[in-house]
């Protein structure tokens, strides 16, 4: 009897496990590509955690969001595509390095509502810890913006 509790509950923890792991696995990269588009963001600090150069791209809820002042509507999508700036020439762009997918997303209630999500250069998922690498940065620096940085403006 002992021995059949002992295997129920290792069972239970592993499922309880696998459950967890599947919730911070990243949902596939959507098509994103035909979605609204940002103008070219520069960061040459190299300090900073956004250095390189990025593109912001909304679906049509996510521009809805923007629109209303960063207030986003569930479902919503926004996708950054971050490049490297090639040599000392920031006019450049360099290769992709990584892909972040931000995706509204009431269950999410580590993060604000959101799901983050972050993927190779390649549409890969990358492990990115959505707390850690996302989220703690977010709640700091634009909790009154519902947790997005970029606005309408980076859309002009």
């Amino acid at each position: 009897m002992k021995r059949i509790t002992l295997i129920t509950i290792g069972l239970i923890a592993l499922f309880s496990v696998g459950l967890a792991v599947a919730a911070v696995t990243a949902p596939p990269l959507p098509k994103y590509q035909s979605w609204k588009k940002s103008v070219r963001k520069v960061v040459t600090d190299k300090k900073s955690l956004f250095y390189g150069i990025h593109y912001i791209y909304a679906d049509p809820k996510a521009i809805k969001g923007y629109q209303a002042g960063n207030k986003f509507p569930e479902g919503s999508r926004i996708v950054v595509e971050h490049f490297n700036i090639k040599g000392d020439n920031s006019a450049v762009d360099g290769p992709k390095n990584m892909v972040v997918l931000m995706k509204k997303d009431k269950n999410q209630k580590n993060t604000g509502g959101w799901l983050y999500a972050g993927y190779t250069a390649d549409g890969k998922p990358s492990r990115l810890d959505p707390v850690k690498n996302c989220f703690e940065c977010h709640q700091k620096e634009v909790a009154g913006r519902d947790y997005v940085f970029s606005g309408i403006a980076d859309f002009k």
